[in-house]
Order: structure tokens, then C-alpha cells, then sequence
């Protein structure tokens, strides 16, 4: 069986890709995997260091603007394109896959729309609750089509041929409470939040955290993950104690999920994933400028549900978000509940179920 994963630029379209190649791996030894993305995204340096073979292309997003700098550059967007397509056309002909799987955004745009012009097979996972425009453009065409959330539905034309299989996230060892909280040197006893931002950051959620700190500590545990960026003038203004872990970065989120009851963090669609699979309560500040404004539906779409509290980044500074924090960090049947809702949306095995959808499709195909 030979797989081509079509997707990256970010970690959120390239990581679902990595999960679903490392079970077909798993599942069907001797499964030949390629990928193919560009040489400046995250797959540039991560796939060939997870030891697969990456197809590299020159293809750029379009601009969003009506301007004349942006309808210039879109035409030489649209050569670049056009050119790896038919470079993406030649190489499946070369290497013959038996299915292109495409994971979303403009880096799995000409592999997709190539494997479909030679008749391939071809399945599309979309992680977010907004489908991007390579999703809801090539999904009419697709042999299959795998969506993270049942809202996604609604914006796509196609209706037959869709499936709600989840968005494949990474595993964690889970150690016990206790355990946890010691690894981060914080008091057992005491409820915890968990604050990340991404490997980067993220500024706004940092900012009000540093006025809520004193706040917090009188009460519960804080694990922050400042992000690189903030981390050096955060480290000036407050000091590691039992009930304040501060790091630019997280090595083992395994523990930190553990360790937390609560979790203030960002809306990407893999953060999601985690926090569903795991059922843990959680405040999201959706990132305003993704495209799309894709985490926004991604959050909307659990605090529909009571899965999750969702507030708006320019809201966060506000007294009432900390409040909101303190007041769920203390109110354990209200977390709960959060939590049991979060976990109806889990889809723990997501990985698993489109690794056999794959290899069926590759028996097909064959």
C-alpha cells in the first residue's frame, strides 16, 4: 500500500497527517508513506526528521484584499499554482500511490486537485469547524470526505460521501493528580489552571494572566506556558513557587493536562481534539487573525454545548474573564459538568478509524 499526505504550513494541518501515517504504520507494516508540502512550512524540517520522504512545491496562499498590489500578487499566486499542479500530476504518475490524502489549507491544494484529475483516490480530513476553501472547493470531488465537527456540514455543498470521524491529536501518558502537580513542583491539594498559548504565545492571554496572578495564587496552582516570545519578561516579574510553575515550554503535556483542572488556552482545532479526547473544562480565547476566523467556530461550536467557555480575545483583559476563571476554579461540580460534555465531543480513536478508512480505499484501489 503507498499513501501520499498532502498537507502543512502549519503544525494544525501537518500533525493530523503525522498521526494518521504513523498508524497506518502501525496497522499495515510495510505501508510505503510519502508527503508533500513546501520547504518554508513546518513540514519542511519535521517531516524529514520523523524519517518520511517529503515531495516539496512552490505554492503560496492567496492574498485576502482587493487592492492592486494583492490582485498582482494573487496572478502570480495562481502561476505558481497552476505549475504545481501539473508538477503534483507528474509525480503521482511516478509514484503511483494508492491514495492522496489531503489535510486542509493551500499546501494540500495541488496534490488534491492533481489526484483527482487522474482519477486517484483521495480523502480529505478538515479539522476545523469552518472548513477552509481547499476543503469546501476539492470535498465535491473527493472520494471521501472526514470532518472534526458536525457544524462543518452546513458549509459544504457536497452531502453524500462525509463522515464526523474526528481530528487525529497525540496520545499522553497521564499521570496521577498528585504526581503531576509534584513534576511542576505545585501544592497537591490545591486546584490548578493551565495556561498555554502555543510554542510562540499568546500575548493577549499572557497580558491578562499577569494581572490575575496574585489573584489566582490566593486560592489555586498555576501552570503557565508563557510561549518563547514573553518568557524572559515574565520571568522578571514573577518567581516559580508551589503555586506558580512558569516556562517558555511544556516538554511533557501529558502531565500538565493532569495536573490541571481548568485550561486557558487558544482554539486551534488540535487543542480541541486534545481537550475533547481528555474531557478537561477549559476557557477559550479563539486566536482573532486565523484564518476564517476558523478557532472562533472551533469554540463556538463546544460552548454551544456547555463543553467550554468561550470569550473573545478583546474581551479577556476584563475583570469579569478572571472572575470567570476563579469562580469555575472553585465550583468543581460546574467543571464537571464541562467536563462530561467536553468528552461527548471526543473522538479518542479518530486516528484509527481514518487509517482503515485509507486502507480500505487503498484495497480498492489496487
Amino acid at each position: 500500500m503507498k499513501v501520499m499526505f498532502a498537507g502543512g504550513g502549519t503544525g494544525g494541518h501537518l500533525y493530523p497527517a503525522v498521526a494518521m501515517a504513523q498508524e497506518l504504520g502501525e496497522r499495515f507494516p510495510g505501508t510505503e508513506v510519502s508527503f508533500a508540502g513546501t520547504e518554508n512550512g513546518i513540514e519542511g524540517k519535521e517531516v524529514p526528521r520523523l524519517g518520511y520522504h517529503l515531495h516539496t512545491f512552490r505554492v503560496r496562499g492567496f492574498r485576502r484584499g482587493g487592492t492592486p498590489a494583492d490582485i498582482l500578487g494573487n496572478a502570480a499566486v495562481l502561476g505558481d499554482f497552476m505549475r504545481a499542479v501539473w508538477r503534483a500530476a507528474d509525480l503521482i504518475k511516478r509514484e503511483q500511490p494508492d491514495v492522496v490524502v489531503g489535510t486542509g489549507g493551500f499546501v494540500s491544494a495541488p496534490l488534491l486537485l492533481a489526484s483527482q484529475m487522474l482519477g486517484k483516490k483521495n480523502l480529505i480530513q478538515e479539522q476545523n469547524a469552518f472548513p477552509g476553501v481547499t476543503t469546501k472547493m476539492l470535498s465535491l470531488l473527493a472520494t471521501e470526505v472526514h470532518l472534526s465537527f458536525p457544524d462543518s456540514r452546513k458549509f459544504l455543498k457536497r452531502k453524500t460521501g462525509v463522515y464526523v470521524t474526528g481530528n487525529p491529536a497525540r496520545s499522553f501518558r497521564m499521570p496521577e493528580v498528585s504526581v503531576a502537580r509534584k513534576q511542576f513542583g505545585l501544592d497537591p491539594d490545591l486546584p490548578a489552571l493551565l495556561v498555554f498559548g502555543g510554542s510562540r504565545g499568546a500575548r493577549s492571554i499572557n497580558n491578562a494572566v499577569r494581572e490575575w496572578v496574585g489573584d489566582i495564587q490566593r486560592t489555586s496552582s498555576i501552570v503557565w506556558q508563557t510561549g518563547a516570545l514573553d518568557y524572559e519578561s515574565i520571568k522578571k516579574d514573577f518567581s516559580a513557587s508551589e503555586t506558580l510553575w512558569i516556562g517558555p515550554y511544556i516538554e511533557d503535556m501529558g502531565a500538565a493536562y493532569a495536573a490541571a483542572d481548568l485550561v486557558l488556552c487558544r482554539a486551534g482545532a488540535s487543542t480541541v481534539a486534545e481537550l475533547t479526547n481528555l474531557g478537561k473544562p477549559a476557557v477559550l480565547v479563539p486566536y482573532p487573525y486565523a484564518t476564517g476566523n476558523h478557532q472562533f467556530y472551533n469554540a463556538e461550536a463546544l460552548s454551544r454545548e456547555g463543553a467550554a467557555e468561550l470569550v473573545e480575545d478583546r474581551n479577556i483583559a476584563g475583570t469579569r474573564v478572571k472572575e470567570l476563571v476563579m469562580k469555575l476554579l472553585m465550583d468543581g461540580d460546574a467543571r464537571k459538568k464541562m467536563a462530561d460534555a467536553c468528552r461527548k465531543h471526543g473522538k479518542p480513536d479518530a486516528a484509527k478509524e481514518l487509517a482503515m478508512r485509507i486502507a480500505g480505499m487503498a484495497e480498492e484501489a489496487q
